[in-house]
């Protein structure tokens, strides 16, 4: 997350080529999928996360939650493959 915010606060001023050349380097591609990755995991166990507590039904709980979860499977790959191909 810190080399996120610290990078995030050096192109932000900059402009699009800039941003596209940030994001070509590899080792910006790798350390910003993870940050993709991570912070897409962490948003579904949230939203499970309230499902369960708000939630009375358990087979749309189960739904939910299981939609939940491709979203942010099919999100964070989506990603990562856009990335990639910079």
């Amino acid at each position: 997350m810190a080399w996120f915010i610290i990078n995030f606060v050096s192109i932000l001023n900059n402009d699009y080529n800039r941003l596209i050349s940030f994001l070509s380097e590899q080792p910006s591609k790798t350390l910003f999928s993870i940050f993709v990755f991570l912070s897409l995991f962490f948003y579904s166990l949230t939203i499970s996360e309230i499902f369960e507590d708000y939630m009375g039904n358990e087979k749309i709980k189960n739904v939910a939650n299981k939609f939940v979860y491709i979203f942010a499977i099919l999100l964070s790959f989506g990603t990562i493959i856009t990335i990639y191909n910079l």
